[in-house]
């Protein structure tokens, strides 16, 4: 089992009320929401191996190189704050240290590798598996991972992570048109938004979804615009081919990473903690009652 673990504390962040603090009054909603996902998790699914994917850049220069819009709008600009606003303190961050040392107190292996998002480590860790993977994500990118034949699949958090849309190619077909490996050029021509991907304007989902099943592939629906023959419209074979420099680059930067440098850790799912004082001190610290035990609980169980 693979954890986006940014998607999961970000969403626990924003599921848990900010009123669940530590006792000196600093906001662990989402250190104690995560641990609450992390043992639903192992109870309902009960994985031998768990691994807790980061983000050590989340925003690579190289992917950046290519498309430099990619994520641009998240980049946080900096400005003054006017007579009239009040500057909202940013209390996730601040836990994000706190969730890491829980984590690696309780044995469960913590990865990320410097100039590749957690994208990329759960993409090199699913390529290097010899059984079954399950991908515990809120980013849909990941849905190019799925593979039926080698039991991948991706587990989408629907309601915290008790109620999971378990992803499959069968699922994807049913509301993309695409398998696994298709997922990934139908996203690159849609366009993505919230990753600052342009996509080729005036093909949407629909109509990109049409394009790979009529043509099977990027490179074929990029072979038809040169097919006097094909069936295109006269609008998509122009936008299409105006299209060409970003559909050059784009697959790299969509494409998950298969090749991270992953450091060599134990990945089993830890059966009690790897340093007991430092998580006693931990849970006394920073209040983490009931979540880190029922946790526990569930990893002796």
């Amino acid at each position: 089992m693979l954890l986006d673990t940014a998607s999961l504390y970000f969403r626990a962040y924003f599921g848990v009320p900010e009123s669940v603090k530590a006792p000196d009054g600093t906001p662990v909603n989402a250190v104690r929401g995560l641990l609450e996902f992390i043992d639903r998790l192992v109870k309902d699914h009960r994985p031998d191996e768990l691994v807790a994917c980061m983000d050590a850049d989340w925003r690579p220069q190289w992917r950046v190189d290519l498309i430099p819009s990619y994520k641009a709008h998240r980049v946080a600009e900096e400005r003054e704050v006017g007579p009239d606003e009040e500057e909202v303190p940013d209390t996730l961050s601040p836990q994000v240290p706190v969730i890491e040392a829980v984590l690696d107190a309780l044995g469960i292996a913590r990865v990320g590798v410097a100039g590749y998002e957690a994208d990329d480590v759960i993409g090199t860790f699913t390529g290097q598996a010899s059984g079954p993977v399950d991908i515990v994500t809120g980013d849909r990118d990941l849905y190019q991972l799925v593979d039926d034949a080698r039991g991948v699949r991706v587990l989408y958090p629907l309601k915290g992570v008790g109620t999971l849309q378990l992803t499959d190619e069968a699922w994807l077909r049913e509301k993309y048109g695409v398998d696994g490996r298709g997922y990934m050029d139908l996203a690159l021509l849609r366009g993505d938004p919230s990753d600052g991907l342009p996509g080729v304007p005036g093909i949407g989902e629909k109509t990109a979804a049409k394009l790979l099943t009529e043509f099977g592939d990027l490179a074929g629906i990029m072979a038809a615009v040169d097919d006097p023959k094909a069936k295109l419209t006269p609008s998509q074979r122009k936008r299409l081919d105006e299209s060409r420099p970003y559909v050059a680059v784009a697959p790299k930067v969509v494409r998950v990473a298969g090749d991270v440098p992953l450091p060599k850790v134990d990945t089993a799912l830890p059966r009690a903690p790897r340093d007991p004082a430092a998580l006693e001190e931990l849970a006394a610290h920073w209040g983490l009652g009931g979540s880190l035990q029922r946790l526990l609980a569930t990893l002796t169980a």
